[in-house]
Parts: C-alpha cells; structure tokens; sequence
C-alpha cells in the first residue's frame, strides 16, 4: 500500500527538479544578441513546422481550415480568435466534406 505514494513522491521529487534545472538554465541564458533572438523566434517556428506537417499530410479540410486562420490572424491579428476560428473552420469543414 505505500509503494504507490513512495512512486509518486520520487515523481514529485523528480518534477521539481526538473522544473527547477529549467528556472536556473533559463537564467543563464544570455538576453542580447544573437543566440536571444534566435530563442525568441523559437516557439513561432515551431508553430509553423506544426501547421506545415498537418498541412502535408492532410486533406481538403486541412487546407481550407489553415486559410480560414490565416485571414482570421491577418484581419484581427489576435492568437484566440484564430485558433477558435481554425478549429471551427477544421471541425465544420470534416462534417461537410466527410
């Protein structure tokens, strides 16, 4: 019966530890320059490797759901509403075009 909570708190532990190593790495990293801009691209440029994947491999209702996003992010320029409106237009255009 204590096997589980010894696992969860080696878990915890473990979890902490991690989040921990990630706050002082992330102090360490420079602010300026090169290497901090490029870590500041960094999550946009998995965002597109993300959408260019789906995009590769999917379908119709792939395609026009992406459009639908892109005029959403060009017309509002606001993150929620595109990806509301990526998802509806994914959602409705799998219900339309089977």
């Amino acid at each position: 019966m204590t096997e589980p909570w010894i696992v969860i708190l080696y878990l915890a532990a473990a979890t902490f530890a991690i989040r921990l190593t990630g706050v002082y790495v992330g102090q360490s990293l420079p602010q300026q320059g090169r290497i901090a801009r490029a870590l500041n691209a960094l999550p946009g440029c998995l965002i597109a490797a993300l959408v260019a994947q789906s995009l590769s491999t999917g379908g119709p209702a792939e395609w026009t759901a992406a459009t639908v996003a892109a005029a959403t992010a060009i017309a509002t320029r606001s993150l929620p509403l595109t990806m509301a409106a990526g998802i509806a237009a994914v959602l409705v255009a799998r219900a339309a075009l089977g």
